[in-house]
């Protein structure tokens, strides 16, 4: 309550400044007029303490309705997940930050090692040393200001260098790449800024205690930044085709392109040497849609630092995925309102997310046989029987089943298989589907919010069946700490035969990965580089994906 009235004294100064008339002009008002002025003053007044007032009392309320609202709130509750947060932040702020993992999941796992605790809490020292509005920041922006062909290599340029990420394509590819951009600034003491000209701040709460992550707006490329791709001068595989840069020769900035169409040159990035020149660079922008964390493992002195972070190698996206997304108090209120009305009381809660790679109709019935295929052959669902069938000695479970498609066909279609007939095992089968927007709408607030809302809720389910490289299913699974079945992508207007296989990893695949080593290893598969860094299961011997069990 002393925080309404802190603010709402604020208020009424703001007011009085804003509707300070002159004595002179009030003594020249007519009565009706002094009323009508002091009504309206009054009126504003008394709304602007009541949104303040509302917006409080919402905030309570969801963190009432998120702790008492869980079958499993009664349990002890891990609010820094092993170590990972800080108590460093309001709840109220941020209901999920404290309570998505304790109230509604099992507990993880996989814990959290303590060397990546202590390098979160010194990064997050760094962060508020280096972050926006400090006088680092303003040092080392000024040297982005004029001419950019200053060498760099030899100067000292602060005691802050940065990372930029910068959101492009869906939100998977933007959850994925983030998490793999902050991981590399843990690695090299970078500080991550991000791209705030999309609506990051309208799905997630800030995540380092004291400071802030957004790319602020006067940044002084940030009118540039859109316009850059592999072509742009500054982009490092640019750079090192035009024998443009070098230990001796270093720009003030760089463009890295990890892009599904990166060049041989832009993968260099990964390579040791090439680590040693980009780590003279004060400022990196980046533009990713591939989760790159496997590739990283490829340099020696990262790799030194990896295992020390992530003893459970396949972890490194759950853990990071754990401490840096927090969703907003509005998308937090959507995902726990859905699982409260269909998941919460049920016995199972199955996930499957389908996603259709093809330009044609959304809907195709090979891949609703494919679903069918995978989840009854893999007895993940029961077959669809006759009411003499049902074996009614089986207790009378319920298995809530959540789908999430752009289409809402494949849940239909599921829903009147199961209401129309029982099951075979006397199992209830209840389907869901949050939406069906039939497009994709990246950028649009509410068709990200009901996304991010729809990833969370399926990394709440128990087993969950996903699409080959689709990002918003490594996404879900990874978040949930789940090992997916992957739905294998159709080549045809057939089913796949087998049509899916469970992964005995919950990392993401980095599609597009690098094709083979660095230095000495130039010219070997990538995928046979390390014992641990494996080709992905849905990918045909393409793409990189870290492994523990092998």
């Amino acid at each position: 309550m002393n925080h309404v009235l802190t603010i709402t004294n604020q208020t009424k100064v703001n007011m009085y400044h804003l509707f300070q008339i002159s004595g002179d002009v009030v003594r020249s008002l007519g009565l009706k007029m002094k009323f009508m002025i002091t009504f309206i003053f009054t009126g504003v007044l008394i709304g602007s303490v009541f949104l303040l007032s509302s917006s409080d009392n919402f905030n309570d309320q969801l963190l009432y309705a998120t702790i008492n609202g869980s079958k499993e709130s009664k349990t002890p509750q891990d609010k820094l997940k092993g170590g990972l947060l800080t108590a460093d932040f309001d709840e109220r702020s941020c209901v999920s930050r404290y309570y998505q993992s304790s109230l509604y999941r099992k507990p993880s796992p996989y814990k959290p090692s303590e060397y990546l605790i202590s390098k979160l809490r010194s990064y997050e020292k760094l962060h508020k040393r280096c972050g926006p509005g400090t006088r680092a920041y303003k040092e080392a922006t000024k040297i982005l200001h004029g001419h950019d062909d200053k060498n760099y290599a030899n100067k000292t340029v602060g005691e802050c260098k940065y990372i930029v990420w910068v959101a492009v394509y869906g939100l998977g590819n933007r959850i994925l790449t983030l998490a793999s951009v902050f991981l590399y600034a843990l690695l090299t003491d970078r500080v991550v800024l991000v791209d705030q000209s999309k609506d990051i701040s309208d799905l997630f709460c800030e995540p380092f205690p004291g400071t802030s992550w957004l790319l602020p707006r006067d940044f002084p490329l940030t009118r540039q930044i859109d316009g850059y791709n592999r072509e742009y001068s500054r982009c490092y595989g640019t750079m090192l085709n035009n024998h443009a840069i070098s230990a001796n020769s270093t720009p003030p900035h760089l463009y890295l392109h990890i892009i599904h169409d990166s060049r041989d040159e832009d993968k260099m990035f990964f390579c040791p040497k090439d680590q040693t020149m980009i780590d003279k660079v004060p400022w990196l922008i980046v533009k990713a849609n591939v989760y790159f964390v496997p590739s990283l493992w490829f340099n020696p002195s990262f790799q030194t630092e990896l295992v020390k972070m992530f003893p459970q190698k396949e972890a490194a996206f759950h853990l990071l995925a754990r401490y840096l997304y927090h969703p907003t108090n509005e998308v937090w209120g959507m995902i726990t309102k859905y699982y409260k009305a269909h998941l919460a009381k049920a016995d199972e809660r199955l996930g499957i997310q389908i996603r259709v790679f093809s330009g044609g109709p959304g809907y195709l019935q090979n891949v609703m046989d494919q679903v069918l295929s995978c989840t009854q052959r893999e007895k993940l669902l029961p077959q669809a029987a006759a009411s003499q069938e049902v074996n009614v000695t089986q207790s009378q479970k319920v298995k809530a089943v959540l789908v999430t498609s752009l289409y809402p066909e494949y849940s239909d279609r599921l829903r009147n298989m199961f209401s129309k007939q029982p099951s075979s095992t006397g199992e209830t089968i209840k389907v869901y589907q949050p939406s069906g927007e039939r497009y994709q709408q990246t950028d649009k607030k509410i068709h990200d919010q009901k996304a991010l809302t729809e990833m969370y809720l399926l990394s709440l389910t128990d087993k969950v069946v996903t699409s080959a490289r689709s990002t918003f299913g490594y996404v879900a699974h990874s978040l949930g700490g789940l090992k997916p079945w992957l739905l294998y992508q159709p080549r045809d207007a057939s089913v796949p035969d087998p049509p899916c296989i469970r992964s005995t990893s919950i990392e993401p695949c980095h599609l597009t990965s690098p094709s083979h080593g660095c230095d000495a290893d130039w010219g070997t598969d990538s995928g046979k580089v390390l014992p641990f860094v494996k080709h992905c299961e849905d990918r045909d011997n393409d793409g990189l994906k870290l492994f523990d069990e092998l």
